[in-house]
């Protein structure tokens, strides 16, 4: 759109206006079309996104339980075993020495 203000002389107290539209031009329905079916494709994996990504937050909240109830169970087996390592095959343990322990830490 182009508006051009001026005056016809020097003298003339009301300028004039011109507006000067630009012709809107249009791609064809065929591709209009086009567009349409890639943007809702796209619309669509966003929101298969949005779902993975609501069961992936899920998912972690579920890990951050599972780890607090692995931590609090190693409490209870050091309160009643000491400080151990624990074979995970075969349930077997080996008491950990104090400068072993002082390592870890």
């Amino acid at each position: 759109m182009r508006i051009l203000l001026g005056a016809r002389g020097k003298n003339q107290k009301n300028p004039t206006i011109t507006i000067k539209l630009n012709q809107m031009s249009k791609i064809t329905d065929e591709q209009l079309e086009k567009l349409h079916k890639q943007q809702t494709a796209l619309n669509s994996l966003l929101n298969k996104i949005g779902i993975v990504e609501s069961q992936k937050h899920a998912l972690l909240h579920e890990i951050a339980g599972v780890n607090q109830e692995t931590e609090e169970f190693k409490a209870e087996l050091e309160k009643e075993y000491g400080p151990v390592n624990i074979n995970l095959q075969t349930g077997e343990y080996s008491k950990i020495e104090e400068n072993e322990a002082d390592k870890e830490d």
